[in-house]
């Protein structure tokens, strides 16, 4: 919708912008396994950030969808080479004082959460790992080239042309038809067209194929009836334009959402509507006369004023200083499976890739560990389910949980675990991985007591909460049911359940969700336990 929000809220994201690093390029070494192999390759991003690409010795140039990208890794977290022969020609094992690790990058990319892949470089230059590593994720998480125009888009479809040439640096024919899934004879006429002489198996320079003529090979492929349509109902009458008094009609009474507050969101005035004009119309002439034409009121329908979502609904612009319990939370269940509940694998990478598509509650299903490391687990109980460590899945939350998103990050722990031993070690992990992030004692403003109420999403930024059950301790002055509806009579209060005892596992605070039904038997207590978000909530966390 053009003019959708303009001048109400100050827009905070920023355009995209390549580090000059990247835009130069450095040298790596391209390694894998499945098959063995190890090459020196130059890695580049186009000053656009559409691609990260790379050539070899034979100057193909092979290219990744920075889009696609979920994740960069460097240290400890990058994958590491298993091969005996890589990890000697990468330097592992060089003795004690090498850090071959600082060197690698690891590029997680793919379609969705599950189905991810892993490139693998090690840079070659010293401290140059941390800048591709950070850069290219600025890059591959911001939101607003997540959401460009339909320009913006087409330019990166040409960028893609222009970057896959052969090797005398020419753009292959074939490969222009290959974009465009359409009738091959068409996707010919339309270059000829466009004065472009050629063959099948022939190549065009790059010089020759500037944007312009791309798009006037877009307007011949890809006609569209349905503009003609708009121009004769907004009375151009055959003429090849529009006057700007016709542009201004279709800007504030077609295109305007007629719900807006005019006060708030005014209309476009006549000078808004020329610069309109100016930046969108190819002729000169036509500009000069305050018209603009096909051409150009094609461009304008699809540059940033008609994005589908206005930049400003994709900045943060609610209020964040409610108590948590106010806030619809993005929450995983079962975070662990990449498949079904039955017979699904467990990964620890879902939990990476869950928090880093903003999820700020993920589930953990712990299990007591078998001899002899006794190492607690992960999986889904009483199934064929896999498993996976629990220390591994913490060491990933660490790593990720704020990554892309500073909202605290909330673990939902289904506790089986009913070794006192283990338990103890799994609050150790938590407090040395998580360090200060864990939140262990209440906030001074915010009393554990049934009259208080939660902190607010901002005031728990960067912090990580664990909620799990605690054995309730026998009282002779009133039952536990009463008291826990005395604790439930108040909407902001979930106090049992959100931070971690200072006490150790051993002091038998922790219910094991085995316990809990037969806890609920004994106790006859039927009303349902509170939790995190259960209360009324007027916001989204996420």
């Amino acid at each position: 919708m053009a003019g959708a929000r303009p001048g109400v809220h100050a827009l905070q994201l920023k355009p995209v912008t390549v580090h000059d690093t990247l835009k130069k390029g450095s040298k790596f070494i391209k390694w894998d396994e499945e098959p063995t192999s190890k090459n020196l390759v130059t890695i580049r991003v186009d000053a656009d950030g559409f691609f990260l690409y790379w050539t070899g010795q034979s100057n193909e140039v092979d290219l990744l969808d920075i889009s696609t990208i979920r994740d960069t890794r460097t240290g400890k977290f990058a994958r590491q080479p298993k091969d005996p022969k890589v990890r000697e020609v990468l330097g592992f094992g060089s003795g004690p004082d090498a850090r071959p690790e600082d060197k690698l990058v690891t590029v997680v990319y793919g379609p969705d959460m599950v189905n991810t892949f892993y490139l693998n470089f090690m840079v070659v230059q010293e401290d140059t790992a941390k800048i591709w590593t950070e850069e290219l994720f600025k890059l591959a998480t911001d939101i607003l080239a997540h959401n460009a125009s339909r320009n913006t888009f087409l330019k990166k479809a040409y960028t893609k042309l222009k970057l896959q040439v052969n090797q005398d640096g020419r753009i292959p024919v074939k490969n222009i038809i290959k974009m465009f899934n359409a009738d091959k004879k068409r996707v010919e006429t339309a270059l000829e067209s466009c004065d472009l002489n050629f063959n099948r198996n022939e190549s065009i320079k790059p010089d020759e194929f500037k944007f312009e003529i791309f798009q006037k090979f877009l307007d011949k492929l890809c006609l569209r009836p349905d503009i003609d349509k708009i121009l004769m109902e907004l009375g151009a009458k055959g003429k090849p334009y529009l006057t700007i008094d016709q542009l201004t009609d279709f800007i504030n009474h077609k295109q305007r959402d007629p719900r807006l507050n005019e006060i708030l969101y005014p209309p476009l005035k006549k000078e808004q509507i020329r610069q309109v004009i100016e930046k969108y119309e190819p002729n000169r002439q036509f500009v000069e006369k305050d018209q603009i034409s096909l051409e150009g009121f094609s461009l304008y329908l699809s540059g940033d004023e008609n994005s589908i979502v206005p930049p400003e609904a994709l900045d943060i612009c609610d209020d964040m200083t409610q108590p948590l319990s106010h806030y619809f939370i993005n929450s995983s269940h079962n975070t662990y499976l990449t498949a079904g509940q039955l017979t699904g694998n467990s990964s620890v990478e879902l939990y990476r890739q869950v928090l880093l598509s903003g999820c700020r509650c993920v589930e953990l299903d712990c299990w007591k560990g078998r001899p002899p490391d006794e190492e607690p687990f992960i999986t889904h109980g009483y199934t064929m389910t896999t498993e996976i460590p629990f220390k591994d899945v913490i060491e990933a939350i660490a790593e990720s949980a704020f990554k892309t998103s500073q909202y605290p990050v909330i673990l939902s722990f289904e506790n089986h675990v009913d070794s006192a031993k283990q338990q103890a070690k799994m609050a150790e992990y938590c407090r040395t991985i998580f360090g200060d992030a864990l939140l262990i004692d209440p906030l001074e403003k915010y009393p554990l007591q049934p009259s208080g109420c939660l902190p607010s999403p901002l005031e728990l930024m960067g912090k990580i909460l664990i909620k799990n059950k605690k054995k309730h301790q026998k009282t002779y002055n009133g039952s536990i049911k009463r008291r826990l509806v005395e604790q439930g009579s108040n909407p902001y209060s979930d106090s049992s359940t959100w931070y971690l005892a200072n006490e150790t596992a051993e002091s038998g605070q922790v219910l094991l969700n085995g316990d809990e039904k037969a806890a609920d038997k004994r106790l006859n207590f039927s009303e349902p336990r509170k939790s995190i978000g259960m209360n009324i909530r007027i916001h989204y966390l996420g």
